[in-house]
């Protein structure tokens, strides 16, 4: 993969590829592909590819995971001086609050993913190659295989792709030269699958699964205050 980006310092364009270990592994290619890069102020060659862009984050993850500690700590303390019921009651209720104000988030991104799926054009592709990636352990020995089948295919645009399939394709190891069929977005054929049935129950499921996690910590608080 080449690609070409211009250094905001010089504002001279940069031609670079993906060798070696740049940043994310684009795992969908075409030309002409917007992807992300990003380098040290004044040093464009030293960079590293984002498959999907996303804005600076605030820096607030450590900050939250310190806050956490803190409150976890509280609460296994006044578990220990005010009895046990407490802790269910500390952290069944935060996390309850907590799932259900992320639950209408999941099933706002569920009923986006249906609607995206009903939308997604079928064309036919072909599994060009299989990656095969062995990890030898260094403490025992043990050896661990990977196996990545790569796939291609044409959009009804024309527009041709290579990508890698890590779902939905059985038996993996023997899918060379298999013919499959390719469902992706018409304005992103990064967004694909080869099974839209498999995705929906999957995105059923999740959202099922946030809503039995909001059911189970509001049991456990209210069973906390009912042992007080």
């Amino acid at each position: 993969m080449v690609v070409t980006y211009r250094d905001p310092v010089s504002g001279r364009d940069v031609t670079v590829t993906n060798e070696g270990d740049r940043g994310e592994m684009i795992t969908a290619a075409w030309e002409g592909r917007t992807v992300g890069v990003t380098h040290p102020r004044g040093r464009p060659h030293a960079y590293g590819f984002t498959d999907t862009p996303q804005p600076p984050t605030r820096g607030l993850g450590w900050p939250t995971f310190a806050l956490f500690l803190v409150y976890a700590g509280l609460v296994v303390l006044a578990a220990i001086d005010e009895g046990w019921p407490w802790a269910l009651i500390g952290f069944g209720g935060p996390f309850a609050l907590l799932g259900a104000v992320q639950l209408p988030g999941a099933v706002r991104a569920r009923n986006r993913r249906v609607a995206s799926l009903s939308a997604m054009e079928a064309v036919p592709g072909k599994v060009v190659a299989v990656l095969k990636d062995v990890t030898v352990d260094q403490d025992d020995g043990s050896t661990a295989t990977t196996l990545t089948p790569v796939i291609a295919f044409t959009t009804a645009d024309g527009t041709a792709v290579t990508a890698f399939c890590t779902h939905h394709l059985p038996n993996p190891a023997h899918a060379f030269g298999r013919e499959i069929t390719v469902h992706h977005t018409p304005t992103d054929p990064a967004d694909f699958t080869l099974s839209p049935e498999s995705d929906l129950r999957s995105r059923h499921q999740d959202v099922t699964l946030h809503a039995l996690f909001v059911a189970l910590f509001t049991a456990t608080a209210t069973a906390g205050t009912l042992l007080l």
